[in-house]
């Protein structure tokens, strides 16, 4: 197959997670943004053409996907992502659906609640973060991934939320070490910390309420 194409707004959002298997496991791919004001005026053929009316959307040659979950299962597949054994397949999907309900939770606040319950969220965000942390260190003390001894495509999407929650409130692994340890370990990947210091990663914002 060609290579891939990755279509998405001008911001991190819901692609980053992608983009960061991507680029840790040395994939190349093309950026292909989408105008907020195109998408949302319907001048946007993309989005005609969005299964579920939403993105991020995948090309791999003439292979098309939807939904940022299934894309990183799909390119887990492709990568060795997925885990060794049935059972590790079973918990990683378990870990990313847990990652999802928390970013769920961060997309509500952001868009919906950010003035009025920030700082709730913020008190209550070790509740969700601890549970994180008990994954970890039932995976050799918390010294490698997730689930096994390699990095699976859950990895980045937890490393992912965690920076977005990094940014919201810069103490929130303070009282949580080996999740803040494997922040630092996995971001130090090589070509994953190569990419999270390129100037086109970080000039794009986190969401559209960034600036």
């Amino acid at each position: 197959m060609a290579g891939y194409t990755l279509t998405y707004f001008p911001v991190r959002g819901r692609a980053e997670s992608i983009r960061l298997l991507l680029a840790d496991q040395g994939a190349s791919w093309t950026d292909n943004e989408v105008q907020m004001g195109d998408w949302f005026s319907g001048k946007s053929d993309i989005k005609k053409q969005a299964v579920f009316g939403q993105l991020p959307q995948l090309q791999h040659g003439d292979f098309v996907l939807y939904q940022s979950n299934a894309i990183l299962r799909y390119l887990g597949r492709i990568y060795g992502l997925s885990g060794s054994s049935n059972q590790e397949t079973a918990l990683i999907d378990m870990v990313n659906d847990g990652v999802e309900d928390l970013r769920l939770k961060y997309g509500r606040l952001i868009f919906t609640e950010y003035e009025t319950g920030k700082e709730k969220y913020i008190k209550d965000l070790p509740n969700h973060l601890s549970a994180f942390e008990r994954i970890l260190s039932n995976n050799s003390n918390g010294t490698k991934f997730l689930v096994g001894d390699k990095i699976l495509f859950a990895d980045y999407n937890l490393l992912d939320t965690l920076h977005v929650h990094l940014d919201l409130d810069p103490k929130c692994l303070a009282s949580f070490p080996l999740l803040s340890a494997y922040a630092e370990r996995i971001a130090s990947r090589p070509k994953l910390s190569q990419y999270l210091k390129s100037e086109k990663r970080n000039k794009r914002p986190i969401t559209p309420k960034h600036k």
